[in-house]
């Protein structure tokens, strides 16, 4: 018998309905290990740290949190924000403090178009849509580089000032990172996003590191949009996508299009990743907090799970992340839909489903 192979995870559920998916991923992730025969298992280390801590302690996580997960194999995280706490506080105090404080600067963001969901697209080849937002995740527009000022000069007069900031090697690394997955891939395509018309000297600079990175995939088809057309392209002509990568914000924003696309913000599930695996890195769905629903028990867990699936991957367990995803989307073919796709079923409901049809896709297997 092989040794079990033990992953120790950093569970921080945040706020809101992260706290229900999260406990419903864990529910997947401890059943899946259960019934691996003794292959893996996990040990979870629970941090309360989100808004409820910041109302409690005046901060959003420990002063030295990020060292005490620093040795996890993965960070497993919900959601963060909540009533009573500005968004920007809730952001840079938990979230981004990870996603910096790591270095995780690839993130990757499926756009799955799920079995059995209702369409938001009108596409004749919709079954078939599939690609994957690749998002530079340490720079850019969340630099967090500005400031204000000028308050005295009266009310109505004050000045904001807000800087991105793109270096050549974080263009270059998340670049290759994009074309390194895209050789991964059926189709081999990178498709560049930027405004570089109107920001022309960080996007410029981004452009000409593509150009040039561009030139050591030959068998890698490539084209370039701006932003506000690529969202049309979105809509327009999905077919044309696959692997797509842009900066922080602009990929941020088109991720959510794409997931809107394919039904719901909540079957979205990233990836913060340090590729060089210096640091762990950071499993969560796209959607937020959802504080309109919190408590109600009909948050859709999907997303959620789905990034426990891209976690698994990561983690080495390759054929385990495969099956999971399989058994969402029998789930979903089965018409086992949570509120926001239009089922009448609870976060519990859709949880079970997917346990349930693990077993028959691992029979199937």
């Amino acid at each position: 018998m092989s040794e079990t192979k033990k992953f120790r995870l950093a569970v921080i559920p945040g706020d809101g309905i992260g706290k229900e998916v999260v406990r419903e991923g864990m529910r997947v992730l401890q059943h899946m290990a259960e019934e691996s025969d003794g292959n893996f298992s996990f040990e979870s280390d629970y941090f309360p740290w989100g808004c409820e801590y910041y109302l409690e302690h005046g901060k959003m996580m420990d002063e030295d949190g990020v060292e005490k997960i620093k040795d996890h194999d993965a960070i497993y995280f919900g959601a963060v924000g909540f009533p009573g706490v500005p968004d920007h506080v809730s952001l840079w105090g938990l979230r981004l403090a990870i996603c910096q404080g790591f270095d995780q600067w690839a993130n990757i963001r499926p756009v799955e178009f799920l079995p059995g969901v209702p369409r938001r697209l009108n596409h004749p080849n919709v079954d078939d849509l599939n690609w994957i937002l690749v998002r530079e995740n340490s720079e850019g527009e969340y630099s967090g580089i500005g400031g204000r000022n000028f308050a005295g000069r009266g009310t109505g007069n004050e000045v904001a000032v807000q800087s991105s900031l793109f270096t050549e090697k974080g263009c270059e690394r998340i670049i290759r990172f994009a074309f390194d997955l895209a050789r991964t891939r059926d189709r081999k395509k990178v498709t560049s996003v930027t405004k570089s018309n109107a920001q022309q000297y960080g996007m410029v600079l981004w452009d000409e590191v593509f150009a040039r990175v561009s030139k050591d995939y030959p068998d890698v088809e490539t084209d370039q949009w701006l932003v506000d057309a690529m969202a049309a392209q979105f809509v327009l002509h999905p077919e044309e996508l696959e692997v797509v990568v842009a900066s922080n914000l602009f990929a941020d924003i088109l991720s959510d299009l794409g997931s809107a696309l394919a039904g719901s913000l909540g079957i979205a599930a990233s990836a913060n990743l340090n590729p060089e695996r210096r640091t762990p890195s950071m499993f969560e769905s796209v959607h937020g907090s959802a504080p309109d629903i919190a408590g109600k028990g009909v948050a859709n867990p999907i997303g959620t799970i789905g990034s426990a699936a891209l976690m698994l991957d990561h983690l080495g367990l390759k054929d385990e992340a495969v099956q999971l995803n399989k058994a969402i989307e029998e789930t979903t073919r089965q018409g086992i839909l949570p509120r926001d796709l239009g089922g009448s079923f609870d976060t519990v409901d859709v949880t079970d489903a997917i346990i349930k049809n693990l077993a028959k896709v691992k029979t199937e297997a």
